[in-house]
């Protein structure tokens, strides 16, 4: 079958006309396989293996616009490239509905519409986001600065900025926020109650916020900060403002610090700063629970215990056995982890984790620690020894790896795949096809600002991965959790019911679902 490429050189599109671009071509009669794609070393290596990479798309800049079809025939191909221009000015000037037409059409022009409002979410392109956010400040608005590929140094400026002016800046990549009861970014639906959050890691809010929900309490607010927050060159400076903040807040009972290891330096001054009259929850995942506890705080070391311990503390009950309860629960799943193991071949031996959610990534990095070879990830853990983080273009086979697919190096001019799932959804095919890919570890994020059904989307791709393998002879365990709540759009229930009837094993939490992976390696014969 022919493969027909196109590029349009310096040719910017937001990420969503892409996605929509690529439905399109789909669409068309004989076309098999499409990419719409910023010309990237991450995209590249993906069109390459989807068999898509050609040597005029090689070439292609970050700048660039890349388009490739795989078609049927010759004529079908070049019919499909020649749509791509009408497809393209179809998604940036296409009819608008009367509302669409009455919105602002700047940062200025939403002030004067909206003169009450003083909270802004900005998500442009991120060579334009830190100008955004830098108005917004000075027009005397909180920030949440959803945009990546800011840079550190605009960062700090905006950072100093909202300090100054006794404002939140939230971001940039900060994913997650609920303020006064309002999600914004990748939220969840959970009620109002008295835990408060503040974190530097999206999904990590999410996995706890939920969690907290199921266990039957609310949250107060929820902060993101974004994931340089905590780095020394950033300092700390949103964690130290979202904490001020509930500490002051008479609504918050206890409070709930989420993040990768800090810097040293920062980590002293947070934690310093978070001891108060309130009980403070300090889940630093991989941190020294040791200097947590000496600092008079409460460790944890997963977000599913995090959420644990903070309900205990709010409905006024010791906080040890729910630590307990949490490390104890993969237990229930040896008999099925067992089962799985039984019906593997041999050769199979490694784990592939294919994450849209980065703290759950890192999450899975730190409880693999224990399997006896060592982990791949391109957002791998700060511990030597552990992780060592392959070339953006490389594929790491013949080893366990835990990748973060919604990474800057993959979302560079397309959706991450919490909105879009077509990119994992090709990686869970394509593990498939490795003979020594022994289980898959998936997570499934819902909330509002999720894809409508992201557990019926990988269902479809465990189903074909799974009948892939049986194909050549070989059984595909895949483990997963769905972070989310009975409320959400997509509903908690239904989605896991989803994943199970494609032959997944669904777990409560990603820690979980790790765990039970790992169960499934020890138990092979």
């Amino acid at each position: 079958m022919p493969i027909a490429t196109r590029i349009l050189p310096s040719a910017y599109y937001d990420s969503v006309s892409l996605m929509l671009v690529a439905k399109e071509l789909l669409a068309m009669p004989g076309i098999q396989d499409a990419a719409v794609v910023m010309g990237t070393p991450a995209n590249l290596a993906l069109m390459r293996d989807a068999n898509l990479l050609t040597a005029e798309s090689q070439a292609a800049t970050p700048n660039d616009l890349v388009v490739a079809v795989l078609a049927d025939e010759d004529q079908q191909a070049a019919a499909a490239l020649a749509a791509v221009d009408g497809l393209l000015a179809a998604g940036k000037g296409g009819p608008q509905d009367e509302a669409s037409q009455h919105r602002p059409r700047s940062l200025r022009a939403a002030v004067r519409t909206h003169p009450d409002a003083n909270l802004v979410l900005i998500s442009v392109a991120g060579r334009h986001a830190a100008r955004e956010a830098r108005l917004a400040l000075a027009s005397g608005l909180h920030v949440m600065l959803f945009s990546d590929n800011v840079s550190l140094e605009e960062e700090i400026a905006l950072k100093t900025l909202a300090a100054a002016r006794g404002l939140l800046c939230m971001g940039p990549d900060a994913g997650t926020a609920i303020i006064n009861g309002v999600g914004l970014g990748f939220a969840n639906a959970v009620p109002t109650g008295p835990i408060g959050l503040v974190g530097a890691a999206g999904t990590g809010l999410q996995s706890v916020s939920s969690d907290i929900a199921r266990r039957g309490s609310g949250v107060s607010q929820a902060i993101g900060t974004g994931g340089r927050d905590l780095n020394e060159a950033v300092g700390g400076r949103t964690m130290l403002a979202g904490i001020a903040a509930l500490q002051a807040d008479p609504a918050t009972q206890v409070i709930v610090l989420i993040s990768k290891p800090p810097a040293e330096r920062v980590m002293a001054e947070v934690l310093a700063a978070a001891k108060g009259p309130k009980p403070v929850v300090v889940c630093f995942l991989g941190a020294d629970p040791g200097v947590v506890e000496r600092a008079g705080l409460i460790p944890v070391s997963t977000l599913e215990q995090a959420a644990a311990v903070a309900v205990a503390l709010a409905q006024g009950q010791e906080w040890c056995s729910p630590i307990v309860a949490c490390d104890e629960a993969p237990l229930a799943y040896l008999p099925q982890a067992q089962a799985e193991a039984a019906q593997l071949q041999p050769g199979q031996r490694f784990l592939h984790g294919l994450y849209s959610g980065g703290t759950f990534c890192y999450e899975a990095q730190l409880i693999a620690e224990g399997l006896p070879d060592p982990v791949y990830s391109n957002a791998p853990i700060a511990k030597p020894g552990v992780s060592h983080q392959p070339p953006a273009d490389a594929v790491i086979h013949g080893q366990h790896q835990i990748l973060d697919l919604g990474a800057d190096e993959y979302t560079v001019g397309r959706l991450h795949p919490m909105l879009d799932p077509s990119l994992r959804n090709r990686a869970i095919v394509h593990a498939a096809d490795d003979p020594q890919v022994a289980v898959l570890l998936l997570d499934v994020v819902l909330g509002y600002g999720a894809h409508p059904d992201p557990a019926g989307e990988a269902a479809q791709a465990i189903a074909t991965a799974k009948a892939r393998a049986a194909a050549a002879g070989r059984a595909l365990p895949v483990v997963t959790f769905v972070c989310g709540t009975e409320e959400d759009p997509q509903r908690l229930s239904q989605q896991e019911a989803k994943l199970r009837a494609a032959g997944a094993l669904v777990t409560a939490s990603n820690a979980q679902a790790t765990r039970v992976a790992a169960l499934i390696l020890a138990s092979q014969a």
